[in-house]
């Protein structure tokens, strides 16, 4: 249950009822997850659908690039709806469930796809570190260009909002789903709520032997 009262469209004032309209007519479709609570504010929800919907829509990276930036998001805060819907995006997108599976429970995910591997460890070193290693975001630059660099930052922090929103005010999965996500051990020795993530692999190589 949420901690504060949801959206409805049963109740909206006018300027709810804008936003509300913008979001159902473009490539959402519906008013999920932390809109349900942004509405409270429509100007905060307006500049939010719009800023979100170009991050998620469009961005020069390919969509299983973006959906793997955010499962990572999602899975270092816990955030059970924010799995949920973009693991299932992700695998429309092209993600392979074994990827999935190995961030979901906290293991080592082994990529043959090096621009995976890169966008993987760019997202979770930056959820973990709070910065990004050198190499790792040269091959990205080199790969996206400037402007494909900047938008992956931005996923992964614009996600990260959503992640916050959606624990913090406890929005809720649908009724029929379960919470997806289990805890998981930490690795570190830091007394932390939260998991900390596994480095990659490809081809059975750590993609960095720095920690």
């Amino acid at each position: 249950m949420a901690r504060i009262p949801l959206f409805s469209p049963d109740s909206m004032t006018a300027e709810q009822e804008r936003v509300y309209r913008a979001v159902v007519d473009g490539p959402r479709g519906t008013v999920v997850g932390p809109l349900r609570a942004a509405l409270h504010r429509p100007e905060l929800a307006d500049r939010w659908q719009r800023f979100g919907e170009i991050l998620r829509y469009g961005t020069t990276l390919p969509a299983r690039l973006t959906e793997l930036a955010i499962v990572v998001t999602a899975r270092r805060w816990n955030s059970q709806l924010e799995w949920h819907i973009h693991a299932e995006a992700g695998l429309r997108a092209g993600l392979s469930q074994t990827t999935l599976d190995a961030i979901k429970t906290g293991a080592h995910p082994a990529f043959e796809d090096l621009e995976e591997a890169d966008i993987y460890e760019f997202a979770r070193q930056l959820q973990q570190t709070g910065d990004v290693e050198e190499n790792v975001y040269q091959r990205v630059m080199h790969r996206w260009g400037n402007v494909g660099v900047v938008e992956l930052g931005a996923v992964i922090g614009y996600y990260t909002l959503v992640s916050m929103t959606l624990n913090v005010h406890q929005i809720p999965l649908p009724d029929d789903v379960s919470p997806p996500l289990e805890p998981i051990l930490h690795l570190s020795e830091v007394d932390e709520a939260l998991p900390t993530l596994a480095r990659c692999t490809v081809a059975g190589e750590a993609v960095s032997k720095s920690q």
